[in-house]
């Protein structure tokens, strides 16, 4: 009889979909039973487990769906060494507010100077607290606009963007851009304000027009990207350049 009624109570979740109860109730009951506990507390204590799991499992597919090349946090990042960068300032945007605002974060700095670790910590940030958040570098999404393009796709494209709360658009500024620079203008101009960007580069803004080419177009994309929007700037030497040093000097010792 006991087998009979642990077998429905397994379909039974499955069907309903409720596999944090489904994983967790036989603890649960062993734990009533010890305990005492009424049957109020036991179907509370099963919820209660129901809800943790369907978090913990939001949370692992937020962040596969975030596509991170690796994973990045604050705490990781010495900001001894960037001292243009606000420590303070990082942190307070680490509380997410600006996501719920719809504002931009731009990072702007020469290559190697910790833009793409403090985009990653923040957006990991933005996804432990419930944001659907997607990372591409700016070259990969240029090339999936102009497929998009291509194939008569590109407002489906775009839709699908839509569904984030925060995208990261990495490395802007290394390569001029064509016409793919006239698309990455209507993606910026169809996120604006319904939604926040990370995008870090190395070019101060006065030379946006060597990699879009369009002063007129540079000029509107600045004007959406920098309205809301809070600037890093990242002035100091290269990490990758310091531990390359680092490592040759101790060679040489």
């Amino acid at each position: 009889m006991k087998e009979i009624i642990e077998g429905k109570l397994q379909l039974i979740c499955k069907r309903l979909r409720l596999p944090g109860v489904r994983q967790h109730w036989q603890s649960i009951a062993r734990e009533a039973t010890e305990k005492t506990m009424d049957y109020g507390e036991f179907l509370l204590a099963c919820l209660e487990e129901e809800i943790t799991t369907r978090q913990e499992k939001r949370l692992t597919n937020n962040l596969k769906r975030a596509k991170f090349p690796l994973n990045k946090t604050l705490d990781e990042f010495d900001f001894k060494e960037m001292p243009s960068l606000s420590k303070g300032r990082v942190l307070q945007l680490a509380q997410n507010e600006y996501v719920r605002r719809k504002e931009n974060i731009i990072c702007v700095g020469k290559p190697g100077t910790g833009k793409t670790h403090i985009a990653i910590a923040l957006g990991l940030a933005a996804v432990n607290d419930g944001y659907r958040v997607r990372y591409i570098t700016v070259m990969q999404l240029i090339q999936e606009l102009l497929l998009a393009e291509k194939e008569y796709r590109l407002p489906h494209y775009l839709k699908q963007w839509k569904r984030y709360d925060l995208v990261i658009c990495d490395e802007l500024g290394y390569v001029p851009l064509g016409e793919g620079g006239k698309l990455l203008f209507q993606f910026i101009s169809d996120k604006y304000e319904s939604g926040s960007l990370i995008i870090t580069t190395n070019l101060e803004f006065s030379r946006w027009t060597e990699v879009f080419t369009d002063p007129a177009l540079t000029a509107a994309m600045l004007d959406r990207l920098t309205h809301h929007s809070n600037l890093l700037l990242f002035e100091g030497e290269s990490f990758r350049f310091k531990e390359s040093a680092s490592k040759t000097m101790k060679y040489k010792e």
